[in-house]
Formats: structure tokens, sequence, C-alpha cells
């Protein structure tokens, strides 16, 4: 069974969708996992994964 395809990639994200969280609000969340905050800021590299569903995060400037 392959991964959803938003699963797949890195996704990008901005400074104005702090605090993150997956699933994001735009993402249909009826069979999702429970929403988990991600601290991607305090990451010296800026990325952050889900660890409920392994979605992979970059914050961009």
């Amino acid at each position: 069974m392959q991964p959803p395809p938003h699963l797949q990639q890195v996704r990008s994200v901005s400074h104005k969708d702090l605090p993150l969280c997956c699933p994001l609000p735009e993402d249909e969340v009826w069979n999702m996992h429970p929403r988990v905050y991600l601290p991607i800021e305090d990451d010296p590299g800026g990325e952050a994964t889900c660890p409920y569903c392994g979605a992979r995060y970059r914050l961009e400037d």
C-alpha cells in the first residue's frame, strides 16, 4: 500500500503557517490522526516530520 502523494514529498510552509500542526487546517481530517503541533521553528534545518503519518515539512523564509 502506497502512502498518499502529499506524504511522499516535503511540504513547504511559511512563518504565517506557524504554529505548524499536522494535519494542516486545509486537509480533510475525518480519517486522519489527532492533530499534533510540530516545533519546526526550533529545528536548525527548519524541517519537521509528523510522528503519526510521516509527513515532512520544510520552513521557507
